[in-house]
């Protein structure tokens, strides 16, 4: 019998190295000038796809985070907003892409995966999921990790809560049909990947080479990208 029925990854910093503000901050930026022809104003645009991102954070599971998101954008710029969301999805298939020159993917991401595929009976892509599919698979993309590696992939369409709601892990191995206690949880922010995996009772591994950590470091494996290598191989 395997240890892990299921091995999760983050990806945003994790499978995918990046400066997270830097992502955040050309993102925008891009998704700003994308959106200004069709009228939507570059400030306001922003505050709300933070007003937005704000209410899935808080979302309690009776809607997904999709339906959160769209109520939220609705309020602001009224229900044509809904008739744009291709447009919005249009981004994220093409321009989105350019956001690619700040990430720093790595051969190891794809070979992590592979051996989590050995090392368990399942392997789930648990990314924050404020953000559409297509949006989740443009990143991959980057990563140059294969979508057909994982058995679920976390985004807004099917996911109820967010991280670092612990409800978020409990979600996934309800869905999933799995023991939290037979589950590693592989991340780069001890606030969202570590903390609240381990208090639904997953094992984790942090990863250091993007860390994001706002205080003591948690009681945990850690390590940089090769020590992960290391780590899977051992297992």
């Amino acid at each position: 019998m395997k240890k892990y029925e299921a091995i999760l990854f983050d990806l945003d910093g994790t499978l995918l190295p990046m400066d997270n503000d830097l992502f955040i901050k050309t993102y925008l930026g891009l998704l700003a000038k994308k959106m200004a022809p069709l009228g939507y104003e570059k400030e306001l645009l922003i505050s709300s796809l933070w007003k937005g991102t704000g209410a899935m954070f808080k979302n309690d599971g009776k809607q997904t985070n999709a339906e959160v998101f769209w109520q939220i954008f609705a309020a602001v710029f009224g229900e044509r907003i809904r008739e744009d969301i291709p447009k919005f999805d249009a981004f994220y298939e093409n321009e989105f892409h350019q956001t690619a020159a700040i990430t720093f993917p790595t051969a190891l991401a794809q070979k992590a995966v592979d051996l989590a595929r050995e090392k368990a009976d399942k392997v789930i892509l648990a990314t924050s999921p404020v953000f559409p599919k297509v949006a989740v698979l443009s990143r991959l993309s980057w990563a140059k990790v294969s979508p057909d590696s994982f058995d679920w992939i976390t985004t807004y369409e099917n996911s109820t809560f967010c991280k670092p709601n612990p409800a978020y892990y409990t979600e996934i191995a309800e869905k999933m049909n799995l023991d939290p206690s037979r589950c590693l949880m592989i991340g780069n922010n001890a606030e969202e990947d570590v903390k609240p995996a381990k208090s639904v009772g997953m094992d984790t591994f942090l990863l250091t080479d993007f860390l994001i950590c706002e205080g003591a470091l948690p009681e945990t494996p850690s390590g940089s990208f090769s020590d992960l290598i290391g780590f899977l191989g051992a297992l």
